[in-house]
């Protein structure tokens, strides 16, 4: 499987902790809490896909696509410029699950698979096909079809809403996707300051050597989730403007000739950052992300 190219996560630092990236038409689940960052998550890993070249494909279970539109203007990303021309919605409310999974989503999936055109697949959230149930089988059943039709797609993301109950790692109502997906993404936040004040684990990720560690996370507008995938040299000179940070990265990234979608992602960045904090580490670890190598 060496000479398989892997699909970039779009999520700056994550790919180093995955050899790459994820494997073609594997799915993927995202699991946390409320304010974990989900749906950036997919987000993110759409508009990489886009901004590629490829088509998308947005299962939407809960909000209507202009809702979704609209909160990703707020994290700094277009999706209307892409909408109905690379960028397609699927909005599910209150549907039969199990008749659009069993009936409907092979029919239309045929449709597009036709196409042979590379496509991202996010479903955000899952969580309203694990409650249409409580048999387990049933659920099995539906998961299973869900996951296996349309990752003849491509990539098939999917966000979980967690709701573990004390002293339990992982909630007991996501234990099902996690053991069906391909690889599993778990996101925890903790209330206590800081700019990384989140963290990723990777609970499994198939034919690949993962990290194991417990990586923080932050979030930029205009860029999204950012990885701490390993350690950072963060230069000792700390109180200088955080508008010179950013512009001498936007002047390295030119220098470089980095790719124009992330001169924009770092000028967005510079626009909307609100930490206290150097954005040193960040707007390192997104040069390393695109290949860049950036001295301190």
């Amino acid at each position: 499987m060496a000479d398989v190219q892997k699909v970039s996560s779009g999520i700056p630092g994550l790919d180093d902790l995955i050899e790459g990236g994820f494997w073609p038409k594997s799915t993927v689940v995202i699991l946390g809490s409320s304010g974990t960052g989900k749906s950036t998550f997919a987000i993110q890993f759409l508009m990489e896909g886009i901004e590629q070249g490829e088509q998308a494909l947005y299962v939407t279970l809960e909000e209507p696509p202009e809702q979704i539109m609209r909160e990703a203007d707020l994290m700094g990303f277009d999706m209307r410029k892409y909408y109905e021309k690379s960028l397609f919605f699927i909005h599910l409310k209150g549907r039969n699950f199990k008749k659009m999974i069993e009936e409907q989503l092979p029919q239309l999936v045929k449709a597009r698979a036709d196409y042979n055109i590379a496509t991202r697949v996010v479903i955000d959230p899952m969580t309203p096909v694990i409650w249409a149930t409580t048999d387990k089988l049933e659920q099995r059943e539906l998961i299973g079809k869900l996951f296996y039709t349309l990752k003849e797609l491509g990539v098939v993301l999917c966000t979980v809403e967690e709701h573990a109950k004390p002293g339990e790692t992982v909630g007991e109502d996501v234990l099902l996707p996690i053991y069906l997906s391909d690889g599993a993404v778990h996101l925890e936040y903790y209330p206590i300051g800081g700019a990384f004040n989140r963290t990723l684990k990777l609970l499994k990720m198939r034919g690949v050597h993962h990290g194991e560690g417990v990586y923080p996370y932050l979030f930029a507008r205009g860029v999204g989730i950012v990885v701490r995938s390993s350690p950072t040299h963060i230069p000792e000179e700390q109180s200088r403007s955080h508008i010179k940070t950013f512009d001498e990265a936007i002047k390295t990234a030119e220098a470089m000739k980095a790719p124009a979608r992330v001169i924009d992602r770092i000028k967005k960045m510079q626009k909307h950052w609100d930490y206290d904090y150097s954005p040193e580490e960040a707007l390192q670890i997104l040069f390393s992300s695109y290949g860049l190598k950036r001295g301190g």
